[in-house]
């Protein structure tokens, strides 16, 4: 499905509203043909027709619900199989609300299905793939509740920390193949994923929240910079470095052969 002058083709979850949708539209501007992978097969098709319209590349929409194990097996096949693919954004994610001890635990598995599995699967499969063609890029939205967890329900700032380590991981797996590896920590975004999960986002201070244009813009200038993790609203990098360094300080400690005497 790749057009003549593509850069391959960006694999886009949750790319029917909200940031998924801006980057289908950041992306088909830079060159990318599309395949758009969401639940709502109305958005996907009128966002498609418009895409093709804007930028005349070429768009395939796939409606998958990646809450289910047997979809997310079929893209992750698709990924493994189709060597156009040359981009997968992991973007597709939903919020919780509420604490953790009086959750529905039904639904946080649900969450941790799409949040956590979905991801794995399928930048496992994007990652084996790219290797072997030693080019390509892999994409995963965490979020800044990652870094500051207290603030936030507990298991979705888990399974954003997951996908922030899980990137960190795997870049340095793939170090040297040509693979590309950015995770992406917005803060607040407006986004449909604080009604959806039942929070009211006008009771956020407006100056904590980033529209999704900006944000997806600011996260695809720190992939161009060659950043690993970037962080939209974090005005200085040296921040995120210190942050990286006090880990690095603390790592030769980290196993010993014996407990520290400040435990004896």
């Amino acid at each position: 499905m790749t057009s003549t002058q593509s850069q391959g083709t960006a694999l886009v979850t949750g790319a029917s509203s909200g940031i998924g949708a801006i980057y289908a539209q950041r992306l088909a501007a830079r060159g990318f043909d599309l395949l758009l992978v969401a639940r709502d097969q109305q958005r996907l098709d009128e966002a498609a027709t418009k895409l093709r319209a804007e930028h005349g590349v070429q768009v395939e929409v796939l409606k998958a619900d990646l809450t289910q194990k047997d979809e997310v097996l079929k893209l992750e096949q698709r990924l493994r199989s189709d060597s156009s693919i040359t981009l997968l954004l992991n973007n597709a994610g939903v919020a919780a609300d509420g604490l953790l001890a009086n959750a529905d635990t039904d639904q946080l598995e649900k969450m941790i299905q799409l949040n956590v599995t979905a991801v794995t699967r399928l930048a496992s499969a994007a990652a084996a793939s790219f290797a072997k063609a030693g080019r390509g890029t892999i994409i995963n939205i965490a979020s800044v509740v990652a870094l500051f967890p207290e603030r936030f329900n507990a298991t979705y700032s888990a399974s954003k920390a997951y996908v922030l380590s899980l990137t960190q991981s795997l870049n340095a797996e793939l170090d040297g193949t040509g693979v590309k590896v950015q995770a992406v920590l917005p803060g607040v975004t407006r986004t449909e994923i604080w009604e959806r999960s039942g929070i009211d986002a006008t009771q956020i201070p407006a100056d904590m929240v980033m529209e999704a244009g900006e944000m997806v813009d600011a996260a695809l200038s720190g992939l161009d910079q060659g950043e690993l993790v970037t962080i939209p609203s974090l005005p200085d990098a040296k921040e995120w470095d210190a942050f990286v360094a006090a880990r690095h300080v603390m790592a030769p400690n980290l196993s010993k052969s014996r407990a520290a005497s400040r435990y004896k």
